[in-house]
């Protein structure tokens, strides 16, 4: 796996304890790997950049196979509470022998779902209307109501999809470039070397794992980073107790113009995780100083830019729940949902690269990734079965008064990184910027 400026585990990244910590017939284990240490380096490039000289990076192998899983290890007052999936988010027999998988933990999509079938809110409805459909059948007419769904695809039926085509001529991560460089940019701020993103705002616009991943990281390396959700439709509270950690929470609807325009007039990096074009009239092209760090499930171009997707989708339409099958052809999965975790590493990386770029006075980049690109990475890496052998997540909790979370992996001159704080309370903060005294 190649990140666009060099090996993602090269360049200077210790990495310790390699094994086949999450195993599977996929290189799972160096996707994490290599993306979790993309980020390291990158930030390494900011400190240098910032005046800090460049600190070794470090990373433990199993820390980060654990930190994939997160959501299952979360827990409250010692009970476990990381998110599943739900009820009617399941793997479906289909008519002629195909296969599709639904997802519907989000209770405006679960709704589409029963819609575009017409069944009551039931997995035993939800499999008898998939039995009398074909697989792409059922997955059209879901998505056209509005839900998520994929008919399971081999990868060569999937290069062969106009869809996986346009996925196949982007790369990993795109760079957009973007104004060039002021004439007099603004003097550093002081940092210290054990926050080195300190200073920076980041204004986080993601749902569910791969965005959210992206800002927690950058909170742990000191950013300040403020994730604001939409009234109507909030995140699922497991899912924010897992990827809350260092951030502010606010609910904003971003029609309320005055204050969006605040928002991010303030901010130095926007990350948007919102279905293709979804977020547009709110964001358009104004404010280029901001580095925009976009993520997709689908890609940027293609017929299926503007679909919804998540990563158990993706598996399914890409060919790796095909590449994952049991002896009996029943699709399998990756032992982590490592396309949202990897692809959020990717993220942050990609938004301290662009930073490091800015400090050095080279103008504004900015970059778009997708969860079905982070699948091809995937997918053409080289394969080795193994067996996984059973990390041991009690050795990098951390605890936030009653919660308990998985540490973020890595350390910068043997320092690991560390949020300043558990997850706040959803909603808790105001959707503005404080004052810089009040940081």
């Amino acid at each position: 796996m190649t990140w666009p400026d060099g090996p993602l585990d090269g360049g200077g990244l210790e990495v310790t304890g390699r094994d086949a910590w999450l195993g599977g017939p996929l290189a799972v284990d160096d996707l994490a790997v290599g993306a979790a240490g993309a980020a390291l380096l990158a930030a390494a490039d900011l400190a240098e950049a910032r005046g800090l000289g460049r600190p070794a990076a470090t990373l433990s192998a199993e820390h980060v196979a654990v930190s994939f899983t997160s959501e299952r290890h979360a827990r409250v007052r010692g009970e476990p509470a990381g998110a599943g999936f739900a009820p009617l988010s399941r793997m479906l027999r289909c008519a002629g022998g195909g296969w599709a998988r639904t997802h519907g933990n989000y209770a405006h999509h679960a709704a589409a779902l029963c819609r575009a079938l017409g069944i009551a809110p039931d997995p035993a409805a939800l499999e008898a209307a998939a039995r009398e459909r074909d697989a792409a059948e059922l997955e059209e007419a879901i998505v056209a109501a509005g839900g998520c769904a994929a008919a399971l695809r081999t990868e060569a039926q999937w290069a062969a999809h106009p869809a996986g085509a346009a996925v196949g001529r982007t790369a990993l991560v795109e760079w957009l470039e973007g104004p060039a460089a002021p004439a007099n940019p603004p003097p550093r701020a002081a940092v210290r070397r054990s926050r080195l993103a300190e200073g920076v705002r980041v204004l986080d616009l993601t749902r569910v794992i791969a965005g959210p991943v992206a800002g927690r990281t950058l909170a742990a390396l000191g950013a300040e980073v403020l994730r604001i959700d939409p009234p109507a439709l909030p995140e699922l509270p497991q899912a924010h107790l897992d990827t809350g950690p260092g951030k502010r929470s606010a609910l904003l609807d971003l029609a309320e113009a005055e204050r969006r325009e605040a928002l991010l007039a303030g901010a130095d990096v926007l990350l948007t995780g919102y279905r293709g074009g979804s977020l547009d009239r709110f964001l358009g092209a104004r404010h280029p100083h901001l580095i925009r760090v976009s993520l997709s499930a689908w890609g940027a171009i293609g017929p299926w830019a503007g679909r919804r997707g998540f990563d158990s989708l993706v598996q399914v339409a890409s060919g790796i729940a095909a590449a994952c099958a049991a002896p009996d052809g029943t699709p399998g999965v990756l032992p982590a949902q490592a396309l949202d975790h990897g692809t959020g590493h990717l993220m942050a990386a990609a938004a301290l690269q662009a930073l490091a770029a800015r400090e050095r006075g080279e103008g504004v980049r900015s970059a778009r990734l997708s969860l079905a690109r982070t699948a091809a990475e995937l997918l053409g890496a080289p394969r080795a079965a193994a067996p996984a052998r059973a990390p041991d997540p009690d050795r990098f909790r951390v605890a936030f008064g009653d919660v308990e979370l998985i540490a973020p992996p890595g350390a910068l001159d043997g320092v690991p990184l560390r949020w300043a704080h558990g997850p706040r309370p959803l909603g808790s903060d105001p959707p503005a910027w404080p004052h810089r005294g009040d940081d």
